[in-house]
């Protein structure tokens, strides 16, 4: 922290906008935050427990379930706390934390799904040599790279805004310790400083995005070139779903983050940014699951074999009762 510094806890004063919608608000963002922790266990554990989904696809896939969970437990069970309780109050080594492991998480993901467009590349242009150049222990290395240069970036982007100087107010404009309404607060904010931070998550959006983007152009390049129009449509359908989701979540990621600002579009930024942290995990594994068949049915024998071992636990105690 900086030596000037005289603030010591801000208070998030986001959905303090809305008192007439605390109850609701709550209401919504728990359940949400249930199906989001039930769908994505579910996806982890079907591909745990499945062997026909032993591959790096769904490797990939169950890496991104992971830190999807992780995104949202960084903020929504502190929201949820907050639109319950009168003192809204969070410290500065609270509000790094949280920034810290939402970013890294979320920076995480963007890296993971680039990961997964050279995935399907592979798998799309080179067939014969997919199992040799897409090992457990490749597609190992991708994701905790992904992990170490997600969380390194973000570690970054704190020291520089947790160096600042707080000295006015230390109400943020927002439900959590978001990055633009915590700088905003400061008193030695510069440009130097504010371009640094844009660099940082630049690299991380529009990185990982350009890379998505030039997989997909030799994917599609590939995909025209094969004769057979079941194997366009297999190839396509295989990359659909990851589209979708990389479409909504560099969407609204691009919007909040990447976009010029200024303070009178904090509002505007915060009701984008409860579709970003709450909408987007939602729909990530919805998506996964709907569009791919056998996803869809490993999903129902793993389902299916719990319904029948709780009937039997049931069965049991009621026998022995």
């Amino acid at each position: 922290m900086g030596n000037h510094t005289t603030v010591s806890t801000f208070l998030p004063w986001g959905f303090s906008s809305f008192p007439d919608l605390q109850s609701l608000l709550f209401v919504m963002i728990f359940f949400s935050r249930v199906t989001i922790l039930a769908a994505n266990v579910s996806i982890m554990v079907t591909i745990k427990l499945s062997h026909s989904l032993h591959t790096s696809m769904f490797f990939f896939l169950c890496g991104l379930s992971f830190p999807e969970n992780c995104t949202t437990m960084a903020i929504i069970p502190r929201m949820l706390v907050d639109l319950l309780s009168d003192s809204k109050t969070i410290s500065l080594p609270e509000c790094a934390t949280q920034m810290f492991f939402f970013f890294g998480s979320a920076a995480n993901n963007c890296f993971i799904m680039a990961a997964m467009s050279y995935d399907y590349y592979t798998a799309i242009h080179n067939p014969l040599h997919y199992r040799i150049l897409m090992t457990h222990k490749i597609c190992s290395q991708f994701i905790m790279a992904s992990w170490m240069v997600g969380f390194l970036v973000f570690l970054c982007v704190i020291i520089i805004v947790f160096n600042l100087s707080f000295c006015d107010s230390n109400i943020i404009q927002h439900f959590f310790c978001d990055i633009s309404p915590v700088v905003c607060l400061a008193c030695d904010y510069t440009s130097r400083q504010e371009r640094a931070i844009f660099v940082l998550s630049a690299f991380v959006l529009v990185g990982s995005f350009v890379f998505i983007t030039m997989s997909y152009v030799f994917i599609v390049s590939t995909v025209v070139k094969m004769p057979s129009a079941q194997g366009k449509d297999k190839a396509f359908s295989t990359c659909s779903s990851q589209l979708t989701v990389v479409c909504i979540h560099y969407g609204f990621a691009g919007f909040v983050y990447l976009r010029p600002r200024d303070r009178d579009s904090l509002r505007e930024d915060m009701l984008m940014a409860v579709t970003f942290t709450v909408l987007t995990p939602l729909l990530s594994p919805i998506v996964y699951s709907l569009r791919n068949k056998e996803m869809q049915m490993a999903l129902r024998k793993v389902l299916g074999k719990t319904d029948t071992l709780i009937s039997q636990m049931v069965n049991k105690r009621t026998l022995d009762i």
